[in-house]
């Protein structure tokens, strides 16, 4: 039987306090379905609305003031009836990631369906979640649940995400190179004895909004640094995506003394002589379908001030002369195809919607 497709939807945010949370607020304000049921915004443990008491959405993000609604909205404390109350459908979690683990199977348990921003459920496999240290009441339940959970990258897993109950929204990073080799590894182009590199840099807005040395001004100004060489916890999103093993890639994260954006310049020896017209296709051919991305023609990059406040992922790539070696850029803006759009993307399949509403 064909699903049905409601016109319109009721979502809740929890978690509108940060960088991600406010795109997510100034999207769903703006999506064309929810002009006439305006999601709840509602606090987390350690945020705004949290402690009892309600603060207007505009004193926290002043910049959405004039969009619909969102001057009479305010964010409200967690509760969980409230949420049965005003019959919310879908529950945008941009929580840490210990609150939505907790905090999704109560939701699926009410009947409410959940995109979560955070990592709790994004791995299947424990070696890679491990870096979270993330714990359940229940493991049992937990694995279960953590089984029925849909990586949320709608070029990768659209039809998947049409049908789930739990969404784990990808993370910037992880998404950036995640779409860039996707297509390689699908046609079986990459040498991977020759191991795959993945140089990435993003502005300062990706370490999130609470304070810390790495992103004070002082230290990011004028300045591009490494971290987490070895050791970075969007690894494991690539790993398990691409069917890859810790010896066959290599990525490396830098901090770029700008807001937002990701840049992403991954190195790829191809398993035999490639031409520009082949690599062109197995791209275009990949994302034909796949409308928040941008697959330029080479010998055209992309830059990071071609998707910063836009939703897309922009692909491009240049072959060396002998036909072996392949760079291929990959850029977006992490809060938004890496963070919040992608999310809007995710609840617009789990609606029934097309999954570009709202973002074009």
């Amino acid at each position: 039987m064909p699903k049905t497709v409601a016109t319109t939807l009721r979502t809740a945010v929890a978690g509108v306090s940060g960088y991600a949370g406010a795109e997510l607020a100034r999207l769903l304000l703006c999506h064309p379905r929810l002009v006439l049921t305006p999601p709840m915004f509602l606090g987390r443990m350690d945020g705004p609305g949290a402690d009892g008491g309600s603060v207007a959405l505009t004193s926290l993000h002043p910049q959405l003031s004039g969009l619909a609604n969102a001057d009479n909205l305010s964010v409200s404390p967690f509760d969980w009836d409230q949420l049965q109350r005003e019959g919310i459908e879908l529950l945008f979690l941009a929580t840490p990631h210990e609150q939505a683990r907790e905090w999704a199977p109560i939701a699926l348990a009410h009947g409410i369906k959940v995109v979560d921003l955070s990592a709790a459920w994004r791995l299947q496999e424990a070696d890679n979640r491990a870096i979270y240290k993330l714990t359940d009441s229940d493991p049992a339940a937990a694995a279960t649940l953590q089984a029925e959970a849909v990586y949320g990258s709608p070029e990768l897993h659209g039809p998947a995400i049409a049908n789930a109950r739990l969404v784990a929204n990808p993370g910037c990073y992880a998404t950036s190179i995640i779409l860039a080799l996707a297509p390689l590894l699908r046609a079986n182009l990459a040498d991977l004895d020759c191991g795959i590199i993945c140089d990435s840099k993003s502005g300062v807005s990706g370490a999130g909004k609470t304070p810390s040395p790495g992103t004070h001004f002082m230290y990011a100004a004028d300045n591009l640094s490494a971290y987490a060489v070895f050791g970075h916890r969007h690894t494991g999103e690539m790993l398990e995506q691409l069917h890859l093993t810790t010896e066959q890639i290599q990525f490396t994260p830098h901090l770029l003394p700008i807001p937002r954006g990701i840049l992403s310049t991954i190195y790829v020896r191809l398993n035999e002589v490639g031409s520009i017209k082949k690599i062109q296709d197995c791209f275009d051919e990949f994302y034909i379908s796949s409308p928040m991305v941008r697959v330029r023609r080479s010998p055209m990059l992309p830059q990071i001030q071609h998707v910063v406040r836009n939703n897309f992922c922009d692909i491009g790539f240049q072959l060396s002369p002998d036909g072996k070696r392949l760079v291929v850029i990959s850029c977006l803006d992490n809060l938004l195809k890496g963070a919040a759009s992608q999310a809007v993307q995710n609840m617009n399949l789990m609606a029934g919607w097309h999954e570009s509403e709202g973002l074009l």
